[in-house]
């Protein structure tokens, strides 16, 4: 793996931003910026050896900083939304910032994405770090966080997170990539064909929150344990679907913290791509951009309609450590939050 770095612009403040390439032995290459330790493009080649760039970004860092839709987002502290934007941890009650009404989403106004991370290069990976105050979007602790990037001769792309806290806290951290394997702005992502290991799914309320009840995807509209389209039943009339606007739900895997297998695979057949995902944590979060809009325009220029990507946000989710707080997952003095999330990319002739 090689790294290349260079100028990407300037926030506000005057503080610099640089953007990091690392590059394979066969081509695939990996863009990272070190506001919001976002990743900006993932090229690699189809069945005929064309490179492309598989994810959706923003040309300018202007736009990054508004980012919506958390293109590339490192999400934190916590992924996903958290119910009348207040937690309990041991008693204790912690008010958050509303910015998905009367929600919290994504760590809030200023989350992990919005933060500009120190960036230390090593051998064989690159570490972003950055220190979320206590306090800081309402959360308690000093959280110090560690992302940290590594690109194989295999064309495997490791992302690992490593936390720590000096108070009682939660950390849910994760990875927020729009991915359309034929190629960002190459219309959707429908006939993509997608896997996941996983029996049962989280249900959510009319506001999108994980509730903590789950149902058995065998015979609804979420059952991909074994491979169909994304389109085939997006359109479905079951209830769940209708509230998601499509796809946007927490599967609960079969074999939590097993990296030894993939536990989602999505297989494009127009390039023959496949990219598989491994990772450490309980549940996979799918989203299938239904709120992206024709009107965004993204790095290349192209339009970014609704459905034109899919996200595979590993996390963890209600339920997950049921009694200990809510939403979960706790963090306390002395111990250690470490997750990994493994994408291989591949080929299918």
């Amino acid at each position: 793996m090689t790294i290349q770095s260079e100028h990407f612009g300037f926030l506000p403040d005057g503080r610099e931003v640089k953007s990091y390439t690392l590059s394979n032995a066969n081509g695939m290459r990996v863009e990272l910026i070190s506001f919001g330790a976002i990743v900006r493009s993932i090229v690699v080649p189809d069945r005929n050896g064309n490179l492309d760039d598989i994810v959706l970004g923003w040309k300018t860092l202007d736009e990054y900083r508004v980012n919506e839709p958390y293109l590339g987002a490192t999400v934190g502290r916590y992924a996903n939304r958290i119910k009348n934007a207040l937690f309990t941890l041991d008693g204790n009650t912690y008010p958050l910032p509303v910015n998905q009404s009367p929600n919290h989403l994504h760590g809030g106004f200023e989350g992990f994405h919005k933060k500009l991370w120190h960036v230390e290069t090593q051998e064989e990976k690159i570490v972003f770090s950055y220190l979320s105050e206590d306090g800081e979007e309402g959360y308690p602790g000093n959280l110090k966080n560690e992302v940290s990037y590594s690109l194989g001769d295999d064309n495997t792309f490791l992302i690992e997170f490593k936390a720590t806290s000096d108070k009682p806290t939660i950390c849910n951290l994760t990875h927020h990539s729009y991915f359309n394997l034929a190629g960002e702005g190459c219309s959707d992502i429908l006939d993509h064909r997608l896997m996941i290991a996983a029996d049962r799914l989280s249900l959510i309320d009319e506001q999108q929150v994980h509730m903590d009840d789950s149902i058995a995807v065998e015979n609804t509209p979420f059952d991909f344990t074994s491979e169909h389209a994304i389109g085939e039943r997006i359109d479905d009339e079951h209830e769940q679907i209708k509230i998601g606007f499509g796809y946007d739900h927490n599967w609960i895997l079969n074999e939590p913290g097993n990296t030894e297998r993939a536990q989602a695979r999505v297989f494009d057949p127009r390039s023959g791509r496949v990219m598989e995902m491994f990772t450490t944590q309980p549940g996979i979060q799918l989203y299938t951009a239904n709120f992206l809009e024709e009107s965004m325009l993204g790095k290349s220029g192209k339009a970014y309609p609704r459905r034109s990507a899919f996200c595979l946000e590993p996390q963890h989710f209600p339920g997950a450590e049921a009694g200990r707080c809510k939403p979960c997952n706790p963090l306390y003095p002395g111990e250690e939050y470490r997750q990994s999330i493994n994408f291989k990319f591949s080929v299918q002739k």
